[in-house]
């Protein structure tokens, strides 16, 4: 999804709305230009103020998509509401860089998110680190991953290659699906519905997971503790590649994947062994 929002100059939010999915990798520019339009003109809808700035925070555009900045940009300023909106005052810049200074004040820091996707990025006195962010293949800890995971083990334990886990009623429940058939054509089938996507069903079994581990499922239990060791082991990475163990500075936390105690308490655990005078936003 995309969220646009509106603000003053002092940073109160007059209005936000929720449009389908930007992301550059997954749509191409045509589509996620689609969904940034609708949601800038849904957004400032009746408003009769000046805009003064507008800044679009992109997953993946400054890692593979930089040299396209300016085509982003000529795209959007061909529609002509928006023209008349951003023409001199838009700035295209990291989902991830957005996320730090929606957490903290601070000039520097680092930004661990897991939802989703999941990927971790650090700025310390001009340098940048950036670990994992390379799509839902790579994403381990994200809820994609997680979900990836369950439907592993719902059909393990089907098979007899694995033992029985509450993990299977909780998706079973969670789709409203009786039998394993039906739950195959909820992940695998094909629908134009946007709101009913294959990668969006396989990360919302991250909910099922976290609903068997508090249920004292093993196996829910195991692949949280494996999320987690897994999404401190990116964290530790960009400390040590910015070399701040011995540092203090903020580490926000951004994603659903944080919601789960057990993840939360595991990630904590892991980074502040490296680097004690962390602060923490969650």
């Amino acid at each position: 999804k995309t969220i646009t929002a509106l603000a003053d100059l002092e940073g109160k939010i007059l209005k936000i709305t929720k449009t389908g999915p930007s992301n550059l990798r997954n749509l191409g520019i045509k589509r996620a230009v689609l969904n940034i339009e609708r949601g800038i003109l849904k957004v400032t809808e009746n408003f009769e103020g000046q805009t003064v700035s507008c800044f679009i925070a992109l997953a993946a555009v400054e890692e593979e998509y930089r040299e396209k900045k300016e085509e982003i940009k000529k795209a959007l300023f061909k529609i002509p509401e928006l023209s008349k909106i951003l023409k001199g005052k838009l700035t295209i810049g990291s989902d991830q860089l957005a996320a730090l200074k929606a957490g903290t004040d601070k000039k520097d820091g680092v930004i661990l998110i897991a939802g989703t996707g999941a990927v971790c990025h650090g700025w310390w006195k001009g340098e940048e680190a950036k670990v994992s962010g390379w799509g839902w293949l790579n994403d381990e800890g994200s809820g994609f991953w997680v979900g990836q995971k369950a439907f592993q083990a719902i059909f393990k334990a089907l098979d007899g290659r694995g033992k029985k886990t509450k993990i299977s009623e909780e998706v079973f429940k969670q789709f409203n699906v009786k039998n394993k058939e039906e739950l195959m054509a909820k992940v695998y089938g094909f629908t134009d519905s946007p709101e009913d996507n294959f990668v969006k069903n396989v990360s919302l079994m991250s909910i099922a997971v976290d609903e068997a581990a508090k249920r004292g499922d093993k196996r829910a239990r195991e692949i949280f503790t494996e999320a987690a060791k897994e999404l401190a082991k990116s964290a530790v990475l960009v400390i040590e590649k910015l070399s701040i163990e011995k540092e203090e500075f903020p580490l926000i936390f951004v994603g659903k994947m944080f919601e789960s105690n057990i993840v939360f308490k595991e990630v904590k655990k892991g980074i502040k062994k490296v680097a004690p005078h962390i602060e923490l936003i969650r």
